[in-house]
């Protein structure tokens, strides 16, 4: 599907089974291409079928990149077809289990919102910040919609506000406030016959729309391509012309952090890794006609990875493993 496709016009049935082809055709991509197909089947008001799907990815014997993420969006699934009881019992898990994404939170947290839950809404959203955003960093984009959604909820119950409330509207950057966009009262307005509280739900429509273009218009990230040691040794030893790039792992791991450190330095947001296998670099170089021991293929290979969604943002958040996949915390390991 072409980006500039109007979404009335996407034939979503369509769309989800050549996802799915395409799933078959690229194994290490399936997570992020059956959860795009599931997302098509939701829209088509196939929701038994996306389900399927979310549960293939779950039942997968190799593991997902972002379990939780998965969870949460069959939750949310099952609940609009009338599986109320078992979406609770996965939203509960989720919660117990207190992710360090994100997107799990706010997917669980609007899907409570969505059927009037707000006091337990309040609390997911509550608990999804307080679980990411206690260090005292600045809070990675990924996480303001926690922190905006939280802002919603309580505005709706009328709540005081208090310290994340003021983050969030910190973090805001459109011309109208949170506190305007997220009134309660607004739905009055849109039955109104006056023309000035008309011309105001407009403005701030147009500021919210601003808002989710912005979002969907975010780039994916400037991303550095690691290889773990296994796929690293097996890469040189095929393509010895890359030794020259390779060194050894130690190497090839302090290089990537500090490349980071000095994209960062410059000014440079969005970073992120992508980390490479054999089979896919040797598929890539195929689909590009050249050689895998060319070494200029290497960033394209990065950028391809993190336009098909498989970067990891950098740096990790507080208390999270580090990105080498020794273990530890990055702020013990390369972060240290």
């Amino acid at each position: 599907m072409r980006p500039d496709t109007p979404a009335e016009n996407v034939d979503h049935t369509t769309e989800a089974a050549r996802l799915e082809r395409t799933a078959g055709l690229y194994p290490e991509d399936a997570e992020a291409l059956l959860l795009q197909a599931a997302a098509h089947l939701e829209l088509a008001g196939d929701r038994p079928a996306a389900t399927t799907l979310y549960d293939r990815l779950l039942s997968a014997p190799e593991g997902l990149d972002n379990v939780h993420l998965v969870r949460a969006l069959k939750a949310s699934n099952l609940w609009e077809y009338g599986h109320e009881a078992e979406a609770r019992a996965i939203i509960d898990g989720i919660r117990a289990a207190a992710p360090r994404d994100p997107a799990p939170w706010v997917i669980v947290a609007e899907s409570l919102e969505s059927h009037d839950e707000l006091e337990a809404a309040q609390e997911t959203f509550t608990e999804g910040t307080t679980a990411l955003l206690t260090n005292g960093a600045e809070p990675p984009h990924a996480s303001h919609p926690l922190l905006f959604g939280r802002h919603r909820v309580r505005r709706m119950l009328g709540a005081a506000h208090d310290d994340w409330d003021v983050l969030a509207d910190t973090l805001h950057s459109s011309p109208v406030s949170l506190d305007e966009l997220h009134d309660p009262k607004r739905v009055w307005s849109l039955g109104s016959d006056n023309p000035a509280e008309l011309e105001a739900e407009i403005s701030r429509l147009r500021a919210e729309l601003g808002a989710y273009r912005e979002e969907l218009s975010r780039p994916f990230p400037v991303a550095v391509l690691h290889w773990p040691t296994g796929e690293l040794a097996e890469l040189v030893a095929a393509y010895p012309t890359l030794e020259a790039e390779y060194l050894s792992h130690e190497t090839h791991l302090t290089t990537i952090e500090a490349s980071l450190r000095e994209l960062a330095a410059s000014g440079t947001g969005n970073l992120g890794i992508v980390t490479g296998t054999v089979p896919s670099y040797e598929a890539f170089a195929a689909s590009e006609g050249s050689s895998p021991g060319d070494s200029d293929l290497l960033p394209q290979y990065a950028t391809t990875l993190a336009a098909r969604g498989r970067a990891v943002a950098w740096p990790p958040e507080r208390g999270a493993g580090c990105w080498c996949g020794s273990g530890s915390a990055y702020e013990s390991c390369h972060g240290a």
